[in-house]
Formats: structure tokens, sequence, C-alpha cells
């Protein structure tokens, strides 16, 4: 008999974003989901994917592209966000399989956006913040950023801060330290 694997999704979102204010009527929207798969039995990183996003309240503003790399030209040329969700679903298995983010930010994005757009929400209840694990397992006072905790994890940051799929993979890298260390649930 086969044993099931135990795999996670690690997602990171990137949304449209301003210095200071946004523009009358602009609200940010997910603009990039990027998703690692992650198996937790065997402690490996499995596949990188991303998911563009075409935003319909927003643009990308300059601000936004320095920050993530994205424009305005590559983020039309994405799915809807409704779409994306269906994607997260469909291919990766979002409403069962547990999945985590660096905080609670992508996860209250996702249910914004998802009530705002009437778009049914993609996951499941299954969601860890790495980003309090990580803390709570190095016994840190402050809750650092995903770049800062690789520093601390001594690993490097790989590919680009503020890409969604680079985050995501990197993010995974740290989910896999803690469940190296078993400090990772087990559900």
């Amino acid at each position: 008999m086969e044993i099931p694997q135990r795999l996670l999704n690690v997602v990171d979102v990137e949304a449209t974003c301003w210095e200071g204010q946004p523009p009358p009527g602009a609200v940010s929207e997910i603009i990039e989901i990027g998703l690692t798969v992650v198996d937790l039995d065997r402690r490996e990183r499995l596949a990188k994917h991303r998911i563009l996003v075409r935003p319909r309240r927003s643009t990308v503003s300059a601000f936004c592209t320095e920050l993530t790399g994205l424009t305005q030209a590559e983020v039309d040329t994405g799915v809807e966000f409704a779409a994306a969700c269906r994607l997260l679903v469909d291919e990766h298995r979002a409403d069962s399989r547990p999945w985590a983010s660096w905080g609670d930010y992508d996860r209250k994005q996702f249910e914004r956006q998802c009530r705002a757009t009437g778009t049914r929400y993609p996951f499941g209840r299954r969601h860890t913040n790495v980003k309090l694990r990580f803390t709570e397992a190095r016994g840190l006072r402050r809750r650092p950023g995903m770049a800062e905790a690789l520093g601390i994890a001594g690993m490097p940051l790989e590919g680009r801060h503020h890409s969604g799929a680079d985050d995501a993979w990197n993010i995974a890298a740290l989910v896999l330290e803690l469940a190296g260390d078993g400090e990772w649930p087990e559900a």
C-alpha cells in the first residue's frame, strides 16, 4: 500500500501598491500568485509556479514596478482573479491541501479580494503563518521579514525579493528548515 504524500502549498502574493496613498478609486489587488509545492515527508520543494493576475480596479504604479519587477503590460497578459482562484483549486488542490504564507497578509488579501469580487475563496481552512512559526521556534522577540529570516537561518535569498514565485520558493526553504527541526505542525 502506498503512503500518501504530505504536500503543502506555500503561497506568496504581490499586489498593486503605491508610494503613499492609492489614487482615488484604486484598491490593492493581487497581480502575482507565487506557489511552491513542498513534500513535507521527503523534505523537498517539488515545483515553483507563478500565476499573473490582471487587476481590474487599479494599475501597476512605477513604485510597484520598482518593488516587484512587474509592469502593467506584463500583468495585462495574466488571467482574471476568479480564473486564478480556479487554477489554484484545479491545478494545486488549494481547497483541500494545507497551505502556508509568510505572515497573514496573503490570506487576508485573498479574503478581501474574494469578498469584493464575489469569487469563491480558493483555500481550505488549514493555513500556517510561517512568520509566527519561525519566530516562536527561534525564540525571537520580534517577527522578522522573510529576507531577514533567511539570514537568521543562514540561508541565501534565491531569486528576486518581492517576486511572488521567488518569495514562495524562499519561504518553502524556511518551512523545510522548520520541519527538519521538528517545528512544523504534523496535521
